[in-house]
């Protein structure tokens, strides 16, 4: 199953495409890289993918990359009592 191209086709496994059949299809369809958001989703459900793509590399005798695609630094707040806060000119306040 060795692919002669210099072009890697990546496919991004969420809600809808990462049930093992499509991984398979995707696969089968010339998918080298298979893109897991960790941003999105549960530990679970990215150790269910890995699962599944290495046991079709296993079937097929055929490897291919896993790309575990990391959220870098972003700022993420709660809820704010009564959904909003107000701020005076001056006043201190801090976000951790």
């Amino acid at each position: 199953m060795k692919r002669n191209r210099k072009a890697k086709i990546l496919a991004t496994l969420g809600p809808s495409s990462s049930s093992p059949e499509v991984i398979e299809t995707l696969f089968n369809e010339g998918c080298d890289v298979f893109r897991l958001n960790f941003s999105h989703g549960s530990i679970e459900d990215h150790r269910k993918n890995c699962q599944a793509i290495r046991k079709l590399e296993k079937k097929y005798n055929h490897a291919t990359c896993i790309l575990a695609d990391l959220q870098g630094p972003k700022l993420r707040i709660g809820i704010f009592k009564d959904d909003k806060i107000q701020l005076k000119k001056g006043q201190g306040f801090t976000l951790d």
